[in-house]
């Protein structure tokens, strides 16, 4: 987006189509070339992020490579004390729900110009970085903090890229010991879910006061699988008996001849035992 080319009186903003404000960027106080920053209050509806507050936060476009979010917070610090910075490759809302990665575990990041979003701990730093005169540039590299350039940012990248056995030692260490912490906190909330929901031998549930404030939750995942493969238990168990009328004939037939087989067995047994009897009182 270029500037307007309307001339501005000197000590003035100078601002262009669009809201932005033009900010001068002067790599160090012995360059000639000067680069350009646009600067606006960052007012979207659609953000519900707490990250961005609307009043406090500054949308920052065309950030030059060798602007690190270190370099950003240090030149913007002189409108006032900053919350935090936030450097994209595009315009986008922000996601807090995304895990913390280590850095050594991150994908390398693009080298381009990039977009900023500068919360302030202050609404009035918003208002003090929009007054600031084009005329007067923001200085990224000097004595008190050097930026580094050329050979010597890639000797530097370089060397950063190796890491220390202990420091990624200790960053693991954390990192398994927050995972451990959130696999006994499941497995904690599914032993409490699975007593809850616990069905005694004649399918009755208990049911037990909750606390005060908490809503009702609805069956878990793993009682409603256990009361399925009840059922399902029972239906095998079950047959399908005198389905048809001849089936029901046939039962009640069988019924008959084995209960007179059984009458003629006793008779039997019956008479042996008469016969076998030794005493006989006439």
């Amino acid at each position: 987006m270029a500037p307007s080319r309307k001339k501005h009186a000197k000590g003035r903003p100078c601002i262009i189509p669009g809201g932005f404000t033009v900010l001068s960027l002067q790599f160090d106080s012995d360059s000639v070339s000067q680069h350009k920053l646009y600067i606006k209050e960052h007012r979207v509806r659609a953000e519900k992020s707490s990250k961005r507050p609307f009043n406090r936060t500054l949308f920052v476009l065309n950030i030059p490579p060798y602007c690190s979010e270190a370099v950003i917070k240090e030149l913007f610090s002189q409108f006032g004390d900053i919350q935090s910075v936030e450097l994209r490759d595009h315009p986008g809302s922000s996601n807090e729900s995304e895990p913390k990665v280590s850095k050594f575990f991150k994908p390398v990041s693009k080298q381009g110009f990039k977009v900023g979003y500068i919360v302030f701990k202050n609404s009035s730093s918003v208002a003090a970085a929009k007054s600031h005169s084009q005329d007067e540039p923001l200085v990224v590299s000097t004595e008190e903090r050097p930026v580094r350039t050329g050979v010597q940012k890639w000797i530097h990248q370089y060397t950063e890229s190796f890491i220390q056995p202990e420091k990624l030692q200790k960053i693991v260490d954390s990192f398994m010991s927050d995972y451990d912490k959130r696999k006994e906190e499941e497995a904690e909330r599914q032993r409490k879910e699975a007593e809850q929901q616990q069905e005694d031998e004649e399918g009755w549930v208990k049911v037990t006061r909750a606390q005060k404030g908490t809503k009702a939750r609805p069956h878990s995942e793993a009682a409603n699988q256990k009361a399925l493969q009840k059922e399902m238990r029972k239906k095998k168990r079950k047959e399908l008996l005198n389905f048809y009328t001849w089936q029901h004939k046939n039962t009640q037939k069988e019924h008959i001849a084995e209960l007179r087989k059984k009458f003629e067995e006793d008779k039997q047994r019956i008479a042996l035992l008469r016969a076998q009897r030794k005493f006989r009182p006439y």
